[in-house]
């Protein structure tokens, strides 16, 4: 039986709509899926009202790294219309000083005109280090940052830098609940997602073994499984 509310999908940081295209033929037998356009504003609070003027009225929610940022702030300005809640290679806290100044090295980098070398240089941390020589991964995680652009990369950095510490609002979720994570995840880490499924009440962690931080394209078939999964409960 389809899942009665929309799926809103936002992508991550240097992200675009492809990161979800592999789990798109067994979502849309669940739902109708919305693929969200998330470059738009430097603020998370202005990422989020974008988002929310074009959503239907009540919908599920699905961040992916910077989009479970996204989500967070869009479940603290309009809780009442999302539905359920799914964070995939995500955290809560806020970063590190040490993740900080990598943020603005990168960001320095991309606007000296570096972008391609960001990207190429971020590679192998957003993979299990079994796929760092997956030529169809490095080339679908160049595409989407070429498409995403050195502007907007800085500005998702920025936005990024400036957003709330959302561990306070983790307790006070009363909606299904869903944390996927890949095992080797270097980014946001499996250490991330833990904090969210235990502070969150009821939700679930799923592990998927053999991924890294871009989960849903090094894993699909096992990160479909988890998302419908959470959309059936």
């Amino acid at each position: 039986m389809p899942h009665p509310d929309p799926l809103l999908l936002i992508p991550g940081l240097n992200c675009t709509e492809r990161a979800f295209v592999p789990l798109l033929p067994s979502l849309w037998e669940q739902t109708t899926v919305t693929l969200v356009n998330h470059r738009r504003g430097d603020t998370m609070a202005d990422i989020a009202a974008a988002i929310l003027a074009e959503a239907p009225p009540r919908f599920a929610l699905l961040g992916f790294s910077m989009g479970g940022y996204i989500a967070f702030e869009i479940l603290r300005q309009a809780p009442a219309r999302v539905s359920r809640l799914c964070c995939l290679a995500t955290m809560a806290r806020p970063d590190t000083a040490e993740q900080a100044d990598n943020r603005r090295r990168m960001m320095a980098l991309a606007a000296g005109g570096k972008f391609d070398s960001v990207a190429g240089a971020n590679f192998p941390n957003t993979v299990h280090p079994d796929n760092v020589d997956d030529v169809a991964l490095r080339s679908a995680h160049l595409t989407m940052a070429r498409d995403t652009g050195a502007q907007t990369y800085i500005a998702q950095q920025r936005a990024i830098l400036s957003r709330t510490d959302s561990r306070p609002l983790l307790p006070t979720l009363a909606i299904p609940t869903a944390v996927i994570v890949g095992s080797a995840d270097q980014v946001t880490g499996a250490d991330g997602a833990r904090q969210i499924a235990e502070a969150v009440p009821g939700a679930r962690l799923t592990l998927i073994e053999g991924a890294g931080h871009l989960v849903p394209l090094e894993k699909p078939a096992e990160t479909a499984t988890a998302i419908l999964d959470w959309l059936r409960s």
